[in-house]
């Protein structure tokens, strides 16, 4: 009986899920709001480029604003998004277009410039072509890097530049973006560059061209190809994943890098912001999410629950809830931590001023809930939530910590010792320092660990031996006691790249930390929703969307907004498993 129980819940772990549970209530899957191919026959996806699914509103009055895209192998198709309001009717589609020679990797509306009767999308292709259409108007207007002279690798992200109508930024598996304007032609011969900024691991050259001509700039970023990328919600910072398995922020008007994080294994595939541009959460080939802040430039959690690479990740902007978020953010910490922190102030400021419009509806007594949802290969799709004892885990224990100094000082250690060991592990879990929990930058904790190494090394007497043999080296001028001193200087040399080696591996940490170093979160809720693996996930206001490799796009009612499918669902609900 034990065996066969065994069997029936693994069994109903492997099925298909048509509804979860979390805190808010229950989502459910409507199938009659299922979008796909019109013959809705399952896509043969192995070695195909990846189902995606792109949104823009139209700020139609009727109520049905939101048009839907999303590519199938070599097809595109363009429909009005019903949502939770109406049964989808696939045999009339806005848009739809079969391609030949090439595939469609990714496309994006300008949301500035959307209308009932107009809408600009760009498309990608896997042979680097960019085409620039009008879906509602069935119009192609341009074509960009059409002879492949700009980059001849596969595009795999593109965005319009947020707020402007004429700027769009381009990623191909080169690693190299590409800053266009619509206006502007590419010419007919390769582009020339000459170099505006450079830094490590990434380069930026602007077109070097008497006439206007794109692209406007070249970003050559890490190594292997740039996977996603992301702008902050201001527009102000751009957030690249690279198969390098970096993330690299960057200011996106001064090209200058902000910040850096490394992934625990493999290649980045993906990222995102939080809607108030406090929090970048990436997730890839460690079959991690990892949460990065960007106003400390530090790892603040690791989600483990998925069993295959991560290939979206999305915050839930209707119940992320940041109240007092600021104030919690300053006051964690120990005394010495405000000091320490004080030059971050001004990121705070700037992350801070895109915050707007989060509901608060989860909100209590100043409590800190982000939501954010992660799809993966292993066909699951996972919640998370991320609060403030995870985020600030030293706020609540500020006035234990600084009892804990004071009992060390009147204990009698002198300052040197006791701050030698807080120094020494940058980042511990319980029962280290709250300091070296939470480091003041990357640059800080590198000198930090040097001037570590150099008093954990160097005793006091064997400083006074050196000034003696210093002054010994003036009185002696033997051939011998060169020889001697060449040796000592080599092993200086020796001990000087040691040093560097110890504080590059120090960087390394503090950019990637330990899986002990940092609080690990479990999921809120992680099933198996689909046949093939997951690519796209998108939250809106009464529904989240996600669509599988088989080329199915599916709408999950959030709860209480059923609406008018809820009977529809009861008669025509497909075989699966409710939990």
């Amino acid at each position: 009986m034990w065996k066969m129980a065994a069997e029936g819940g693994g069994k109903e772990a492997n099925e298909i899920k048509t509804q979860f549970s979390t805190r808010e209530g229950v989502y459910k899957l409507l199938p009659n709001s299922e979008y796909s191919r019109p013959n809705r026959v399952p896509f043969n996806s192995q070695g195909s480029n990846p189902v995606k699914v792109s949104f823009v509103n139209v700020n139609d009055q009727s109520g049905t604003g939101e048009r839907i895209c999303f590519n199938v192998g070599r097809e595109l198709y363009f429909y009005i998004y019903k949502g939770v309001r109406k049964a989808t009717d696939l045999s009339k589609p806005v848009d739809k277009r079969i391609y030949k020679g090439t595939l469609p990797m990714c496309h994006d509306s300008n949301a500035l410039t959307a209308t009932a009767e107009s809408v600009s999308l760009l498309v990608g292709f896997s042979a680097g072509q960019i085409q620039l259409i009008d879906p509602i108007k069935k119009e192609t207007s341009k074509l960009f890097n059409e002879d492949r002279l700009i980059d001849k690798s596969a595009v795999t992200c593109l965005k319009w530049v947020p707020g402007s109508e004429h700027l769009f930024l381009v990623a191909h598996s080169s690693g190299c973006l590409y800053l266009y304007n619509v206006e502007h032609t590419c010419g007919t011969t390769p582009p020339h560059y000459q170099l505006l900024k450079q830094g490590e691991s990434y380069a930026i050259h602007t077109g070097k061209s008497k006439s206007a001509r794109n692209p406007l700039l070249r970003w050559t970023v890490g190594e292997g190809a740039v996977n996603e990328f992301a702008f902050s919600p201001d527009g102000k910072f751009l957030a690249c994943v690279s198969q390098d398995g970096f993330l690299r922020v960057f200011s996106f008007d001064a090209t200058e890098l902000r910040g850096t994080m490394k992934s625990y294994f493999g290649g980045l595939l993906c990222v995102c912001w939080s809607p108030d541009g406090q929090f970048i959460v990436t997730g890839g080939e460690d079959d991690l999410v990892t949460v990065w802040s960007f106003s400390d430039a530090r790892v603040v959690a690791r989600g483990r629950g998925h069993k295959s690479w991560v290939s979206v990740v999305a915050f839930d902007h209707c119940i992320t809830s940041t109240q007092d978020c600021k104030a919690l953010a300053e006051f964690s910490g120990s005394d010495e931590d405000f000091h320490d922190n004080s030059q971050f102030n001004g990121n705070r400021e700037r992350a801070n001023s895109a915050q707007s419009g989060l509901s608060k509806q989860n909100s209590t007594n100043g409590s800190v809930t982000y939501r954010f949802g992660s799809v993966g290969q292993d066909t699951q799709l996972c919640l998370w939530d991320l609060t403030e004892d995870v985020l600030f885990p030293l706020s609540r224990t500020r006035t234990q910590t600084n009892a804990m100094s004071a009992e060390t000082g009147a204990n009698g250690n002198s300052s040197a010792n006791s701050s030698l060991p807080r120094s020494n592990s940058l980042q511990h879990s319980a029962g280290s320092s709250p300091n070296s929990n939470k480091p003041a930058s990357i640059v800080d904790s590198a000198l930090i660990a040097t001037g570590v190494s150099k008093f954990a090394t160097l005793a006091l007497h064997e400083v006074r031996k050196e000034r003696n043999q210093e002054k010994e080296h003036k009185r002696n001028h033997s051939i011998s006691y060169i020889s001697n001193k060449s040796s000592d200087k080599l092993n200086q040399i020796i001990g000087a790249r040691a040093a560097k080696t110890d504080a590059a591996r120090m960087l390394e940490m503090t950019s990637c930390p330990r899986m002990e170093e940092i609080p690990l979160l479990e999921p809120l809720v992680c099933k198996k929703i689909a046949q093939e693996r997951l690519t796209v996930l998108v939250f809106l206001e009464d529904c989240l969307v996600t669509a599988c490799q088989e080329g199915f796009v599916c709408t999950w009612a959030r709860p209480g907004k059923v609406g008018l499918l809820s009977s529809q669902n009861q008669d025509s609900s497909p075989s699966g498993t409710v939990v």
